[in-house]
């Protein structure tokens, strides 16, 4: 009988690590629809998906050095340190992952940043600010930790209990 270490994969636990980049956001979303369809929550993905999206977006923003006032390549550049062959690659990258423990779907996206997010003051002209309001819209609840050493991840909640959602409402319940 060998000695070895035997590793449990949890077929309801996915995670991804996204290439600090504007595509980002694309791969978070197609990571969501496949992991849940995969698990038979292909009904969660527009809310999962809005919730990915503005999560990954944030880290993009905030925590990878983010410039909203430039050309889109520049969204995600780091300014490069001496000896390193990739400008970001001193970072640690964004991780979206997504766990099923029925009724419930945890989206938690970790970034480098050590900042917890702040919802700013809702502003229906501005261009950007709206993003943590439409993830306490479209999700139970949501909240942060930070990582060890460095970093914090951010995660939503959701129900994943199959349920009609009321005309002309999100589907969170007021």
């Amino acid at each position: 009988m060998g000695t070895g270490t035997a590793i449990a994969v949890d077929p309801f636990v996915a995670s991804c690590t996204l290439t600090p980049r504007l595509e980002a956001v694309r791969s978070a979303r197609d990571f969501a629809r496949s992991t849940l369809q995969g698990w038979g929550l292909g009904a969660l993905f527009d809310d999962v998906a809005l919730v990915a999206s503005e999560l990954v977006t944030n880290a993009l923003r905030h925590a990878i050095g983010a410039s909203a006032d430039g050309p889109g390549d520049r969204l995600c550049q780091v300014p490069a340190q001496p000896g390193r062959t990739h400008p970001a690659d001193y970072r640690t990258p964004i991780r979206i992952s997504l766990v099923h423990r029925s009724p419930q779907v945890v989206c938690a996206v970790s970034d480098p940043s050590s900042q917890g997010p702040v919802a700013r003051e809702a502003d229906f002209v501005a261009e950007s600010g709206r993003g943590l309001h439409l993830v306490d819209s479209f999700s139970t609840s949501w909240g942060w930790h930070p990582l060890a050493g460095a970093g914090k991840v951010v995660w939503a909640l959701f129900d994943a209990t199959p349920e009609e959602p009321t005309a002309g409402r999100h589907r969170r319940a007021v």
